[in-house]
């Protein structure tokens, strides 16, 4: 068998036109390499200036725009919500005032009434008194007859009592002169 050798197309390929070791490591193609990479280089800058950059820009501008107005949102309702609360503050305190000067008007109307019925009950209790003075006079007056009547009646029966005949009209001087003092 007869030994073949390999001939050099170049020092990077083989003579079957197979690579010898890694073809990027070669310094016969890097002229190639590079022309080519800068060609995509200048592809990709055009694709992404052209296109990619002002569409993110688009869409961070828009977050942007969105973020502003719900700042500018949320402001609003910050504010309204503290004239909110300003109000039911003022409204609750309106509330009370005005729960409070009812209720003065409750007591204040009771009072009256009270005052009005207390008059009232004091008329009641000085009429009352009134007649009950008078009764009380009537039976003074009375039970001052009565006892006349009974001291006469008494003093005729001790006397009698004591064997004598009883003069009615001495036993009726004596009971006035003792009962006028």
């Amino acid at each position: 068998m007869a030994t073949e050798t390999q001939g050099l197309v170049s020092s990077c390929v083989g003579m079957d036109g197979s690579a010898i070791g890694m073809p990027q490591l070669c310094a016969d193609w890097f002229p190639n390499q590079i022309f080519w990479l800068v060609v995509t280089l200048v592809v990709i800058y055009l694709i992404l200036s052209r296109i990619a950059l002002p569409r993110i820009a688009a869409v961070l501008s828009e977050r942007q725009g969105t973020i502003s107005n719900d700042i500018a949102a949320a402001e609003d309702l910050k504010k309204k919500a503290a004239d909110a609360e300003q109000a039911y503050e003022k409204a609750l305190a309106d509330a009370r005032a005005e729960a409070q000067a009812i209720a003065q008007r409750t007591r204040d109307e009771i009072k009256a009434e009270l005052a009005k019925a207390m008059e009232a009950a004091d008329a009641q209790i000085a009429e009352k008194t009134a007649e009950s003075e008078k009764t009380i006079s009537e039976i003074r007056a009375t039970a001052l007859e009565n006892v006349e009547a009974v001291a006469k009646d008494t003093a005729a029966a001790l006397v009698a009592a004591l064997g004598q005949q009883a003069d009615q009209g001495k036993i009726d001087a004596a009971v006035d002169q003792r009962m006028k003092g």
